[in-house]
């Protein structure tokens, strides 16, 4: 188990800006600004017009994603009921029970990069075979929408499930008999009035888009990485160009992931300025990526043989080969 120190949970206290600070509330508008502009295309059916709002759309709603983890931590609002209710409401939304990745992901912090990690199976276990990760790799990364669901579900129903406490079982049947409910409304109001296109391109198409640029940005994050710790286990990205902040601030600064995995209890708008302490100190700690595409270069290479964790080194002495290096 990776527990952090107290001094790395404690660190120097800082306000961070109100526009930091407001990054969920500001992605929230700018999607909601995105529909209106689509009901408006769709109405009129300008589809040229819809294609570029639906890519802009997809990437607000993978700002939404990165709220749900987020609010798994308890840290997208400071209302506790409000937190929650955000959390269940973008769970719904994504098919995804909240309170049921609440519980996994709580091993991807606790057993980070093990095969405990819930999260990154199965390229945390020695025994899967080479072909079963690249096709669950080629799964999540071009349908993550449904995979990613599947991966919770999978830890929810298996006999030995890490999620055992009654109550949390409970809530979780609770979460998925409402998002039954709702998307069963939904769906026979728009077969009613006949609103297809407008589900169709305001949801289905920038969701989808959207759950793989999740799946895209947790392998950049996480897969391929040979260690247990916040910066052996982790790609972080820290750039200095306005563009590379800006992206970062719709992603809610999780492009910073090596100190989200060191100081998990802060909210993530107190990242940034944590980040010259990403300087690698130790052999086999990763240094931060200049850019998204530089972590990309770094994870195609161990897509071939998608792997996470330092425990399979130790196959090599077993006919397995170790982890590629990119130069």
């Amino acid at each position: 188990m990776n527990v952090p120190s107290t001094a790395e949970l404690t660190p120097e206290p800082h306000e961070p800006h109100w526009v930091s600070r407001s990054a969920f509330q500001i992605i929230v508008f700018a999607l909601t600004f995105t529909n209106v502009a689509m009901i408006a295309a769709l109405y009129h059916n300008n589809y040229w017009l819809a294609v570029p709002l639906a890519l802009i759309a997809s990437h607000f709603m993978h700002g939404l994603l990165i709220g749900f983890h987020e609010a798994s931590h308890g840290m997208l609002r400071q209302n506790r009921t409000f937190n929650n209710f955000d959390g269940v409401l973008i769970g719904i939304l994504s098919f995804m029970s909240f309170t049921l990745y609440r519980a996994s992901h709580q091993t991807h912090h606790m057993h980070l990069a093990t095969e405990k990690d819930e999260e990154l199976w199965p390229f945390t276990d020695t025994k899967s075979p080479r072909w079963v990760r690249v096709f669950a790799a080629f799964l999540e990364l071009n349908a993550g929408l449904f995979f990613t669901p599947y991966l919770f579900m999978r830890s929810f129903f298996r006999k030995d499930s890490p999620i055992r406490a009654k109550k949390v079982r409970r809530r979780i049947w609770n979460e998925l008999l409402l998002m039954v409910l709702f998307w069963t409304t939904v769906v026979s109001v728009v077969a009613w009035f006949g609103l297809w296109k407008y589900l169709i391109w305001m949801h289905f198409i920038p969701g989808f888009i959207a759950g793989n640029l999740q799946s895209w940005r947790k392998y950049i994050e996480h897969v391929g990485m040979e260690g247990h710790t916040a910066t052996s286990a982790t790609r972080s990205i820290v750039t200095d160009t306005w563009g590379g902040r800006l992206l970062a601030f719709t992603l809610l600064h999780e492009p910073f992931h090596g100190l989200h995995h060191r100081h998990m209890g802060l909210p993530h708008a107190e990242l940034p300025p944590l980040a010259p302490t990403l300087v690698p100190k130790e052999q086999g700690e990763t240094p931060p990526f200049r850019s998204y595409r530089h972590a990309l270069k770094d994870l195609l290479v161990k897509l071939r043989d998608p792997r996470v964790g330092a425990h399979w080194q130790t196959q090599s002495s077993n006919g397995r080969p170790p982890f590629e290096h990119s130069s």
